[in-house]
């Protein structure tokens, strides 16, 4: 089944086609209603007055409410793992909790009117000390929620590895590092169009799921979810910050059917840097022990997780690390422990990877060290602890069950592609001649866990008797090519052209559950629901068939070549699947499925960066960058490709630029893109990519997941590389990201001392 299909969504989002909210606003609903919301110009503070008269005298402006005004209460955080006294109001009462939590909305004929009226609007505070950090959070002494009485949202209890004998001749290194907040920043913020008839609430969102959001708005405004109706067009850009709605959407629903009249919510740039879900946020201490011939006998992995003002997915960031820490190696013994803190800032969300990167960068670094310190070859210690390929299904300390897989392969591909030995001669070279710019060689091997949470999906294909073919589907992309993906999965079963298949994706009316888009489960869940629906599509048809032949149902064969059916070695009568189609009840096909996983799937890869250190500068450049990705059977290389790209490009922007900076105050330093940086193509290496495929037994496809493959594998390969550099400087290690200044201070700081 595999084509290097050109994505067929393309021609209408790049022609000014695309079915965003704020383009499909003026025709759903003439006449909304802009809401803008006035947020806190303080981190921590006591709401002491909020006066909203004048604002509310401004011509245009329909309302501007508080969170009285709505009757708002306090709603304590999901799941109930995390700490219940951590309580948040969608419009901030009493107290505020971080530089841009909103306090007031303000609702007008246009946007221009209610951002005139939001600056009348006046709000004077109480300044309360400031929980800047995760150091200020153990500490203690101030709390950001005083009935909780701990600023702890949410602990893991220790869990100790297996018992090792200690040994003298072992090897300990410690490598105590942080893995920085960054903000997600996709291209179209959030934007949510809300509508109330009397009984039924219907939103348009830009979310990862319709389903989940239906959940959400129904327990926010106490309907029925049959009473909600989601639907999640074309969406530019999730990665996980997009799952389940904010505060501000729940708002600007509560304000529809409060007011009777359609509302609109666009943020901008700065309000999404500010509000919508910042990820990562760790401090990681290590300690990898090892023998001298190249094994890792035990790591023990301690996280504290910033989850920001209010306790939301991010508090579980820390799991998916515990899983992952260990990646693609046997490790004998693996202790853990995790607690996750709340902080005067933007609250954490999962985002592209969800504490797999962060697990990766810390162990990838911890395994160059240790090569290091033993005196061995960085890639050969990684070979000689890769999971061997006869030992899957493998179950690593953790307990994640490993479905299939080839490390040792991909590790060989990766250097005989790179030419490793070229490589180092050209860096040997350079080091010898004293060169301004050196050369460093970063290596990362890596585990990407797949759709762990096992949920199922929905699927629809009909076949209409002029050959026509609808496919509607539970997921909801924002960039990955499901239209192409799922329309060519159909075409392929039936043997039809792509051409006469149309994709429908995003809305909660078709399927009575759902999930959201992410953990890189779309083709081995959503897609395989497709294939099912599919395949029972065409079991109808053939025993329609079957009658018209009159001939037994299992002596009836598909001809995909024909797009017919004929009795089995005679092949002179056929059955065209349209003649199918409207010889069956109601005049076509029409299946609807649902798949349920039997489990996740994991993927792998091997990740090699080239840059070179400008010793002078600090500055760095990615100068070539080799992947080698399993994804299990792949079905679309094109798409493959594609995301393995675009998760390159998150990691490199995480190793040397992206860092969400709060001062000591809790006022946030990057509010946009001048102040936070980001990658452009300038800044991009040429991306080799290489396939290996290990089908997984959990899906008739064979698939597995690459969406979250790239941020995971990319961020410890620049960092090993851009630290392979300065070795020879006895420059150890620099905290993400690597930033020109931090590298030549690190240089400076290796020169002073030595």
């Amino acid at each position: 089944m595999r084509h290097s299909q050109g994505r067929v969504e393309d021609q209408r989002l790049l022609t000014g086609e695309g079915r965003f909210v704020a383009n499909l606003a003026p025709s759903l609903a003439p006449g909304a209603a802009v809401v803008w919301f006035v947020r806190s110009a303080m981190a921590h503070a006591r709401l002491v007055s909020v006066d909203v008269v004048e604002a509310r005298r401004f011509p245009g402006v329909v309302a501007v409410v508080t969170a009285d005004d709505l009757h708002l209460v306090e709603r304590t955080p999901e799941p109930a793992l995390l700490e219940q006294a951590m309580t948040r109001c969608l419009l901030a009462r009493d107290t505020v909790r971080f530089a841009g939590e909103a306090v007031v909305a303000v609702v007008a004929d246009s946007l221009g009117a209610a951002i005139d009226a939001a600056e009348a609007v006046v709000i004077e505070y109480e300044p309360l000390p400031v929980v800047a950090t995760i150091t200020d959070a153990d500490r203690g002494d101030v709390l950001v929620h005083p009935l909780a009485g701990t600023n702890v949202a949410l602990r893991f209890a220790r869990i100790d590895g297996a018992p090792h004998v200690p040994d003298d001749t072992l090897v300990e290194v410690r490598l105590d590092t942080r893995n920085p907040r960054v903000a997600i920043a996709p291209i179209e913020g959030r934007s949510v169009l809300a509508q109330w008839d009397g009984s039924v609430l219907t939103v348009h969102t830009s979310g990862q799921g319709p389903h989940p959001h239906r959940l959400a708005y129904a327990a926010a405004l106490d309907l029925d979810p049959a009473n909600v109706h989601v639907v999640c067009p074309d969406t530019g850009g999730a990665f996980g910050a997009k799952a389940l709605p904010y505060p501000e959407e729940l708002v600007v629903a509560h304000l529809a059917r409060a007011l009777e009249r359609p509302m609109l919510f666009v943020e901008t740039r700065t309000e999404s840097m500010a509000s919508l879900g910042h990820a990562r946020g760790q401090e990681q201490h290590l300690v990898l022990t090892g023998a001298r011939d190249g094994t890792i006998v035990a790591t023990d992995l301690r996280v504290v997780q910033d989850c920001g003002a209010y306790p939301r997915l991010g508090a579980f960031m820390p799991n998916m690390s515990r899983l992952m820490h260990t990646g693609p190696y046997v490790v004998g013994s693996a202790s853990f422990e995790a607690h996750s803190v709340v902080t005067n800032t933007n609250p954490t969300v999962a985002y592209r990877g969800a504490g797999q990167p962060e697990a990766a960068a810390v162990m990838e670094r911890a395994v160059d060290l240790f090569a290091r310190a033993i005196g061995r070859d960085p890639i050969e210690v990684r070979r000689h602890n890769l999971v061997a390929s006869d030992a899957f299904p493998y179950t690593n300390p953790a307990g994640l069950v490993y479905d299939s897989g080839d490390y040792g392969r991909a590790l060989d591909l990766l250097c005989a592609s790179a030419d490793v030995d070229a490589l180092r001669a050209e860096q040997a070279s350079r080091r010898t001649s004293g060169a301004r710019l050196q050369l460093g060689i970063g290596i990362a091997c890596f585990v990407e866990s797949c759709s762990t949470s096992n949920q199922h999906e929905h699927a629809r294909v009909r076949v209409e008797p002029d050959g026509s073919v609808l496919v509607q589907s539970g997921t909801t992309p924002s960039g990955q090519g499901h239209e192409t993906m799922w329309s060519r999965i159909v075409a392929d079963e039936l043997g039809v052209p792509i051409s006469s298949v149309t994709c429908q994706t995003g809305d909660s009316a078709w399927f009575p559950t759902g999930t959201v888009t992410g953990g890189s489960r779309s083709v081995q869940v959503g897609g395989e629901a497709v294939r099912v629906a599919t395949t029972a599509v065409l079991d109808d048809a053939r025993r329609v068939a079957a009658d018209l032949l009159e001939a037994h149902v299992d002596d009836v064969v598909y001809d995909r070549m024909l797009v017919a059916f004929h009795v089995a070695g005679a092949p002179v009568r056929t059955i065209s699947l349209t003649a199918a189609a409207a010889a069956h009840e109601g005049g076509c096909l029409d299946r609807i499925e649902r798949f349920d996983p039997v489990s996740g799937t994991v993927s792998f890869g091997a990740y090699l960066a080239v840059v070179e250190v400008d010793i002078e500068t600090g500055q760095v450049r990615v100068d070539r960058f080799f992947a080698v990705d399993d994804a299990g059977s792949v079905l679309n290389p094109q798409l493959f490709f594609g995301q393995v790209h675009g998760g390159v490009a998150q990691g490199i922007g995480q190793a040397l630029y992206e860092e969400i900076v709060y001062d000591d105050d809790g006022n946030l330093r990057t509010t946009n893109f001048a102040d936070y940086a980001m990658p452009a193509a300038s800044e991009m290496p040429f991306i080799e990519t290489y396939i290996i495929e290990t089908p997984t037994p959990h899906n008739a496809l064979g698939a597995k997941g690459v969406g979250e493959s790239g941020p995971i594998g990319a961020v410890p390969a620049v960092l090993n590389a851009v630290l392979d550099a300065l070795n020879h400087l006895r420059v150890a290690h620099i905290d993400l990201p690597l930033t020109p200044y931090r590298v030549w201070s690190a240089i400076t700081d290796a020169q002073r001392v030595g």
